[in-house]
């Protein structure tokens, strides 16, 4: 009979795993005092030097603070989601990018940073959503998006050349409401939208534009648009850091 799996990682580790559970459920709510580490040490079974090790883990994370002479505190920020559909739609006559007026129905400051826009051979994925053989490019719009001016997300988008070329999608500025408003402006109305989610290690880019604190999984979303006659218009790589965000989905049933 096979023996079952372990978890071979360090006690402290699995600890903090457990303790990170709580926090990024709500079941530690957010500027709550957690549990003494005498506490800890009677619940895990485990010497106060682990405890302390697993705690650290955490305050690196961002998850937890220590104020002097009270104790340990989880952070303030609660873990957030993110409806991905709520940015889809162009935004409305006037209005800015659904990214600015989301973040302020939650009362943050949303803004972009633009990294790159220009033509660029994408990734075999996006090759093969856009039909284009190898070595053959795409308009490239990469950009960080804030959050009351911290990182919030690395996004890479790709549209078709013959789409793209000569408009404002291939401009290095940013696009007034965003690129699904512009996109519509163009004729090519979003329509549809599928994501793959997944989660995996930052690479070194989305380590250094997240500004990670320590070595947290990334939550990646493959997104492709389509228009009308599912013609797909828009692909992306958007990546999180998922200590600090969920996505959220809202699906009817048929």
């Amino acid at each position: 009979m096979a023996k079952p799996h372990e978890d071979k990682r360090p006690l402290a580790e699995r600890i903090a795993a457990n303790l990170r559970q709580l926090i990024m459920s709500g079941d530690w709510e957010p500027g709550s005092k957690i549990p003494t580490t005498e506490d800890l040490v009677g619940e895990y079974g485990a010497s106060n030097v682990t405890i302390q090790r697993a705690l650290g883990i955490l305050k690196t994370e961002g998850l937890l603070e220590g104020r002097a002479g009270s104790g340990v505190y989880v952070r303030e920020r609660a873990t957030q989601t993110i409806q991905p559909a709520s940015f889809m739609a162009p935004a409305e006559d006037g209005q800015p990018y659904r990214w600015v007026t989301e973040a302020a129905k939650r009362s943050q400051r949303g803004a972009n940073r633009l990294l790159f826009v220009g033509e660029s051979a994408p990734p075999r994925r996006v090759r093969a959503v856009l039909g284009l053989a190898d070595g053959e490019v795409a308009v490239l719009r990469s950009r960080v998006g804030l959050l009351d001016d911290e990182p919030a997300e690395v996004v890479d988008s790709y549209y078709p050349v013959d789409l793209a070329r000569g408009t404002g999608l291939a401009d290095r500025r940013k696009i007034p409401g965003g690129s699904p408003t512009l996109l519509a402006a163009m004729g090519y109305s979003p329509r549809e939208q599928e994501d793959e989610v997944s989660s995996r290690p930052a690479t070194t880019r989305e380590y250094v534009h997240l500004e990670l604190p320590a070595d947290i999984p990334v939550i990646e979303v493959f997104r492709v648009v389509y228009s009308d006659d599912r013609r797909p218009i828009e692909v992306t790589t958007l990546v999180k850091p998922a200590h600090l965000f969920k996505m959220g989905y809202r699906l009817p049933l048929h």
